[in-house]
């Protein structure tokens, strides 16, 4: 056997050649997508708040403690709504299987008959798609998961964990609002750092999702800078009508 096909020896694992230059993310974890969005959240949220009381012209201790709580506000929130959401969309998911199962049992030759259909759709001819449809639904736990992966884009065994959901998004919650806390627990009581500080937090935050997604790091970093700002602004010129109101 050559190199290319793999090694059989003991204790060493078989590699595939495409392995080597093809590989894939973990895209159903639910950890990314909960981490940027608790990241970008916790930054845009927390600095808008801080904004927002210091145009009203609060002080220092006013705006530390607005943020402080504005931070474990948010991440406890935001854990729960991922936490909750993940947890429905898994059970969603559980609901499809079990109405699978039963057709399964109900109507097995009808499920045949739908696979055929959906193989064939797929390009195979119809004497290929019989035969693979056979071999598949030999195994009722593989031709459930098959039957479900054509028909809703959904692999049941691969879930998104709600508590890796939850955590995630509490803790870069978190660490996003603390970023323009910073300057203001160091001392400092000038808003403009403080944002300045922001502005860095998300310049930073755009770039790293945006290496996760192999996307451009300048547009990542630059897409949530702008929008942060607009977010900021907005607040901050709210914070001073109502402190011109009252």
């Amino acid at each position: 056997m050559s190199e290319s096909e793999g090694d059989a020896t003991p204790g060493r694992k078989s590699v595939l050649p495409h392995d080597i230059d093809h590989s894939h993310a973990d895209v159903t974890g639910g950890w990314l997508r909960a981490a940027t969005f608790g990241a970008m959240d916790g930054l845009v949220s927390n600095s808008a708040l801080i904004a927002g009381v210091a145009a009203g012209a609060a002080g220092a201790h006013t705006v530390v403690l607005s943020g402080v709580a504005g931070l474990l506000a948010g991440a406890f929130s935001m854990a729960l709504g991922e936490f909750t959401s993940v947890t429905t969309a898994n059970e969603q998911i559980d609901s499809e299987v079990r109405v699978e199962r039963r057709s399964f049992q109900r109507h097995p030759h009808a499920e045949r008959i739908e696979l055929v259909a959906m193989l064939m759709d797929m390009g195979m001819t119809a004497e290929t798609a019989r035969q693979a449809t056979e071999e598949i639904h030999r195994d009722e736990e593989r031709a459930v998961n098959f039957h479900l992966v054509q028909e809703l884009g959904v692999d049941p065994r691969e879930k998104p964990s709600p508590v890796v959901a939850a955590v995630s998004s509490f803790l870069m919650f978190a660490l996003g609002a603390i970023i323009p806390l910073l300057p203001f627990l160091l001392g400092a009581e000038s808003l403009w750092v403080g944002l300045a500080c922001s502005a860095v937090g998300l310049l930073v935050a755009g770039a790293v999702a945006a290496k996760f997604t192999r996307g451009s790091m300048w547009f990542g970093a630059g897409r949530q800078l702008v929008f942060g700002i607009i977010a900021i602004a907005v607040t901050y010129v709210v914070g001073n009508l109502v402190e011109a109101v009252l």
